[in-house]
């Protein structure tokens, strides 16, 4: 028997409130099931669980504040035969009957009708979650036609699409805690990692025209944007240098088993956050857009999986077409390492001794003094100017 409980969605996350559950006692679940939604400061996460079992016992009920690492539930071992637990039995308090007075008895008491039975739901109605009910209604579909995967066949949250962004926020959603949320993890970064910071102003004109290339044989909505080249760069850099990939815990270097980088994502309503793009440096760059339009939308969607805000290994921060020229990132802990990237700028540059106009980025990287130091750190950025100037290698 083991114990599934509350995790930890981020450093800024201290407790969640357990909106909904997805599965009920006696449901087999396998690893990467979602089995219930929880709302934070990000606002609704769908929870997977990471093992293979049955469920035993519901220990939080939704509405719950639930603190990391607290209990929500009981799961059993694949294969062991494991009794559903009961509800525990309401203790009903003992009550000394009085004495009855000397006198005519009393007339009885009339009798309270019967409660009627419980009767079947009515044809057509549709089952529904409140979380899946609330997005649907933000996003504008019906649910008439959407089959169900939840308990009893009810629509849950996986089985809305993610096509259209919301037309407001999930309730519950407080950009001010947010805000809050961000304030307090960045502070316990700058706090507890002695940050170094390296930058680097690269010549991107041959990836550029690469793109130009690529994207005058095809329709619009099938163009590469530039950001996906910057970050296609990044993932075979970073995974030329493992010692800024992976996870500062228990006083030690944990290395990741693969390049997750975490992309930053400005969100409508305010706020930031940084959903994984799960091996990043095995995607080429068509997969690679797909992926990173998938994430951004469902972020601005609220539609991320708990496993996306747990699993980056890096991030990086882009500030776009409408940004600054330069960003010096703040670490989001346990990671070692945060990328920033500019705006990209047309300069005066030096080519082959001539001056020639070209378009340049400036690379930030802050890395953590603890698990490596500005030598590592400088092979990075060389190795991801080396792939911008080399564009058919991307």
């Amino acid at each position: 028997m083991t114990v599934f409980r509350m995790p930890s969605l981020g450093a800024d996350m201290e407790s969640g409130t357990l909106v909904e559950w997805l599965v009920r006692p006696g449901d087999r679940v396998k690893r990467g099931d979602v089995v219930a939604v929880v709302e934070t400061a990000k606002g609704a996460i769908e929870i997977e669980i990471f093992q293979d079992g049955v469920v035993r016992a519901l220990i939080a009920e939704p509405g719950a504040v639930v603190p990391v690492g607290a209990p929500l539930a009981e799961i059993a071992a694949e294969g062991v035969a494991a009794e559903v637990a009961p509800a525990p039995p309401i203790p009903q308090p003992a009550v000394t009957p009085p004495t009855a007075p000397a006198g005519p008895p009393a007339a009885p008491l009339p009798q309270r009708p019967a409660a009627p039975a419980p009767t079947a739901p009515q044809a057509g109605r549709v089952r529904v979650t409140p979380a899946a009910r609330r997005r649907a209604a933000a996003l504008g579909i019906p649910l008439e036609r959407l089959p169900g995967t939840g308990v009893d066949g009810a629509i849950c949250l996986a089985d809305l699409p993610s096509s259209a962004p919301p037309k407001r926020a999930p309730a519950g959603f407080d950009p001010a805690a947010m805000r809050a949320a961000i304030a307090a993890a960045m502070s316990r970064s700058k706090r507890e990692i002695p940050h170094y910071y390296l930058s680097e102003t690269v010549d991107v004109s041959a990836a550029l025209d690469r793109l130009t290339r690529i994207n005058a044989e095809r329709d619009p909505p099938a163009r590469l944007l530039p950001a996906v080249v910057l970050l296609r760069a990044a993932a075979l850099a970073i995974a030329a240098t493992p010692e800024v990939n992976g996870w500062w815990e228990d006083g030690r270097f944990r290395a990741a088993d693969g390049v997750h980088v975490g992309w930053a994502v400005a969100l409508r309503g305010g706020g930031l956050i940084a959903p994984a793009i799960r091996d990043a440096d095995r995607l080429a760059l068509d997969p690679l857009m797909a992926a990173l339009r998938d994430v951004v939308q469902r972020a601005r969607s609220f539609a991320l999986r708990g496993s996306e805000l747990t699993s980056a290994s890096i991030t990086i921060t882009s500030l776009g077409e409408r940004g600054a020229e330069s960003v010096l990132p703040v670490i989001h802990p346990p990671q070692v390492a945060m990328l920033g990237i500019g705006r990209v700028v047309t300069r005066p540059w030096v080519v082959d001794g001539t001056v020639q106009p070209r378009r340049v980025v400036t690379l930030t990287l802050a890395g953590d003094h603890r698990a490596t130091d500005g030598h590592v750190g400088g092979l990075l950025l060389t190795r991801l100017a080396a792939l911008l100037a080399d564009a058919e290698r991307l």
